[in-house]
């Protein structure tokens, strides 16, 4: 049995690392549901109020900082609502599109078409599709700086 809590926890581990960059997959909430399964199949008792509420706030803090730091890099390139709105649609649309690199194109392009819809010239939408390139790869490494964090704490909290 311990075997198998062990196998899920490491699963969900490897999930929300992944939802890191792939951002179908729940990430952080994988992570966070990795801390229930080894209080069902372990115990709860190395989890106190002190490691609900850190693990809670860095949870809080990824939601809110995945969608700043994305809208911040297209507004720090000059952008507008609508390739802010456009760098989100193809973030999500993009890997289902071209599962290679849509990853990388679906965020550009969106944020590119968006400004483009809005009335503004090439110039102006390629370089509000660099920022939303630009703000994809920070928020990627803040998600996964955070949600690596986020593992470390479990480890150090259980022994």
């Amino acid at each position: 049995m311990s075997v198998l809590g062990w196998a899920l926890i490491v699963l969900l581990f490897a999930v929300g690392m992944l939802g890191a960059v792939y951002p179908v997959l729940p990430g952080a909430l994988a992570i966070y549901a990795a801390f229930f399964v080894y209080g069902l199949f372990f115990t709860w008792e190395p989890f106190g109020i002190w490691f609900w509420l850190i693990q809670t706030t860095i949870v809080v803090v990824l939601f809110a900082a995945d969608y700043a730091v994305s809208a911040l890099g297209v507004k720090k390139f000059g952008g507008s609502k609508a390739s802010v709105w456009g760098s989100t649609i193809g973030l999500i649309v993009g890997p289902f599109v071209i599962p290679a690199f849509g990853l990388i194109i679906g965020p550009f392009a969106g944020a590119a078409i968006g400004e483009l819809i809005a009335g503004k010239d090439w110039k102006q939408a390629v370089q509000s599709g660099l920022g939303a390139l630009v703000g994809f790869f920070t928020g990627t490494v803040v998600k996964v700086l955070l949600q690596g964090l986020m593992i470390v704490l479990f480890i150090v909290w259980i022994w």
